[in-house]
């Protein structure tokens, strides 16, 4: 419904014009009470649908069933999360990317053409003021004006133009923008999310990669020391030659894997480089020790942290601006009422132009109400509500996938845990079963072959450990993405 103050207004503008007509109150209520009745039937928007989105669990399945429900909070900010980590390093690599990441930018530009549309569509709802001068020559008629002989004529003026915003058309055009302006925001926010995300899996994983790197070439040292024993036993006619092979062969495939270890880290290297914005060609990060703390998160962060999540938010948006349309796409059908005026001078003679007997000024309001379109407006309605429709699909879409990505990273963090727990069990057994091969085949109570098994065997499963720390940390990251940020 139309407020009294849009009432009160179009009722000002027409008895203005009116009067500047001098049209008596009989000749122009009719117009009057047409507007007053049009405005009764306003577009109005469509309902959201509360059984189209998903409901909100009271607790996380992986939870202790402390998380709360709350209402929106994507204004929070989201904080310095990484430095959590207490890496100075990965400190550094964040602010790089936050100011040179290319995908920052871009989401960056996005929300600068938002704001300009949102100026755009707020220009609509105020006057414009246009200057304007010409000068005609002609017989007969002379610029729309009949005149005898051969005449010039010149002109100097100003034109006003105002549509009178009476169904609210303009104004949910203009709610519809701030809206997309605002999901433009939260993908800039997502955008930062996501690049920070990433910087940091990318570098604690080449950390990983050092520390795996370090302990594959310390296992090439130890190969290198057996099977300089099993030559030693081989010339003193202790050990057969088949010995020697198969030393040689643990040789070799280790620094095998160390070379991939090394390929599979200078790929890193250069993801860096790309998200911090610099050229990989100069971009080098030396090998280091992986001291990284690892964050715990407590299970008992409410749920207002999960609802920061800028995509959601950006989803959100979007779904309301979609809702925001379909008036706008209704309004198409009402008429459209414009005040116009227009002021200056007209002379035949250029040097009497700005006389004060040339001036000349006129008043107008022009209406236009639709009648046959062929079904455009109908159409209009309808692509506006498929797209009202698709956005509630996103957003539970969206909504869906935020617990999904929540669930998946509690319960992969309280694995991971068990996990490195029998990790760590599987690595001391395999590293005493290693140093009592070694004695028994430096005294011949077994063969070179089992003690390569207890080296393969230790060597293994260390590894697995530190996949295990390593994946540790990036669900560490995936969670607090998930959440949106911080979690203080």
């Amino acid at each position: 419904m139309m407020n009294n103050a849009m009432l009160s207004a179009a009722q000002s503008v027409i008895a203005t014009t009116a009067t500047a007509w001098g049209l008596s109150g009989r000749k122009w209520w009719p117009a009057l009470f047409l507007v007053t009745l049009l405005a009764a039937c306003s577009a109005s928007l469509p309902p959201i649908d509360q059984a189209a989105l998903p409901a909100t669990p009271t607790a996380y399945k992986e939870g202790d069933g402390r998380w709360t429900v709350a209402p929106p909070a994507e204004a929070q900010a989201r904080g310095e999360w990484w430095k959590s980590f207490g890496d100075p390093l990965l400190d550094d690599l964040v602010a790089r990317a936050n100011a040179a990441n290319a995908s920052i930018q871009v989401a960056t530009a996005r929300l600068k053409q938002a704001r300009a549309f949102v100026r755009a569509a707020e220009a609509q709802r105020l006057p414009e003021i246009d200057a304007s001068a010409s000068a005609d020559r002609g017989r007969g008629l002379v610029n729309g004006v009949p005149v005898q002989g051969t005449r010039s004529l010149f002109t100097a003026g100003a034109d006003l133009s105002y549509e009178v915003d009476l169904f609210g058309r303009l104004a949910q055009g203009v709610d519809a923008a701030k809206l997309d302006a605002q999901s433009a925001e939260s993908l800039l926010q997502s955008a930062r999310l996501l690049v920070q995300a990433d910087v940091a899996q990318t570098y604690l994983a080449l950390r990983a990669i050092d520390d795996e790197r370090a302990l594959v070439r310390s296992t090439v040292v130890a190969y290198q020391e057996t099977l300089a024993l099993t030559e030693r036993r081989y010339r003193a006619g202790d050990a057969a030659e088949l010995d020697v092979a198969r030393a040689r062969t643990e040789v070799a495939a280790t620094e095998s894997e160390a070379l991939a270890l090394d390929r599979r880290r200078a790929e890193l290297e250069h993801a860096l480089a790309v998200l911090v914005g610099e050229p990989a060609s100069n971009f080098t990060l030396a090998a280091g020790a992986w001291d990284t703390a690892l964050p715990i998160i407590p299970a008992g962060v409410p749920s207002t942290v999960l609802t920061r999540r800028p995509d959601v938010s950006s989803a959100e948006n979007s779904l309301l601006a979609a809702q925001t349309r379909v008036g706008v796409a209704k309004a198409a059908w009402f008429p459209t009422i414009a005040l116009t005026a227009n002021a200056g001078y007209a002379s035949s003679d250029l040097h009497d132009l700005f006389q004060w007997s040339s001036r000349a000024w006129g008043l107008g309001l022009i209406g236009s109400l639709p009648v046959f379109d062929g079904g455009r407006r109908k159409a209009g309605i309808e692509n506006a509500s498929g797209e009202f429709d698709a956005a509630i699909a996103r957003y539970r879409e969206q909504v869906l996938v935020a617990f999904k990505d929540v669930e998946d990273q509690l319960s992969a963090l309280r694995l991971l845990a068990e996990q490195a727990q029998a990790q760590d069990r599987a690595v001391s057994s395999a590293a005493r079963s290693t140093a009592l091969s070694e004695i028994r085949y430096r005294n011949g109570y077994v063969s070179q072959l089992e003690l390569l098994d207890a080296q393969r065997s230790e060597l293994r499963n260390r590894r697995e450990a530190l996949q295990v720390r390593s994946a540790q940390y990036q669900s560490t990251v995936a969670l607090v993405r998930a959440l949106g940020g911080t979690w203080n």
